[in-house]
């Protein structure tokens, strides 16, 4: 190989390389108020990764737990929030302990 062909190789090794670190997204971080008995956005899209912070508004204590026990912020006072990470794909199921009547998604992608 001459001296051209092989710094042209190191050169895309390197590229290939880095492309991933350059390509990567910062995590997003998602609210949900926790307001008049209801999870709002009921609904949510995020990507694997991502935070989603749970704030209850309500007078009454509450929870933003999974059903598949993958996330719980625990029981919330008024004011207060909870953050929890969403670490796989898929639609996870969420609601209130206190309150299981409250209901909400998380859709991961």
């Amino acid at each position: 190989m001459t001296p051209v062909n092989r710094r042209s190789v190191l050169l895309g090794l390197t590229a290939a390389a880095t492309l991933p670190a350059l390509t990567a997204r910062a995590a997003t971080n998602h609210n949900v108020a926790i307001q008049s008995m209801k999870f709002a956005p009921a609904d949510l899209r995020v990507a694997v990764g991502d935070t989603v912070t749970f704030t209850n508004m309500d007078s009454a204590p509450h929870t933003g737990s999974a059903k598949d026990g993958s996330f719980d912020t625990g029981r919330l006072s008024k004011g207060q929030s909870g953050t929890v990470k969403i670490g796989a794909a898929g639609d996870h199921a969420y609601f209130c302990k206190v309150h299981p009547n409250m209901k909400g998604v998380i859709r991961a992608g």
